[in-house]
């Protein structure tokens, strides 16, 4: 994926927030994506228990994907699984 790629992406930079507002915000807009769509966050730690968090709570729904992995800076691509097709064949 390009910068440019990158940079058209919505992206939720999680340093910026309290703590406690981080995985609700997360999750709201996880709820929120239609198959297909992508949203990018942007962490100062490891995302590793937040990856949990959503294998467990939607398996095989979302599909994850570092961009960057640290030491400073973490960026993660969460892209929901599916295309947006409502035909019959089940995408």
């Amino acid at each position: 994926m390009t910068t440019k790629e990158l940079a058209e992406i919505p992206t939720i930079d999680v340093r910026t927030l309290p703590p406690y507002e981080r995985h609700p915000r997360i999750f709201s807009v996880l709820a929120a994506l239609k198959p297909g769509q992508s949203f990018a966050i942007v962490s100062d730690h490891e995302p590793r228990p937040l990856q949990y968090q959503i294998q467990t709570r939607s398996p095989d729904l979302f599909d994850w994907t570092y961009v960057e992995r640290g030491p400073h800076i973490w960026r993660v691509l969460i892209s929901r699984a599916g295309s947006d097709c409502e035909c019959c064949c089940g995408s």
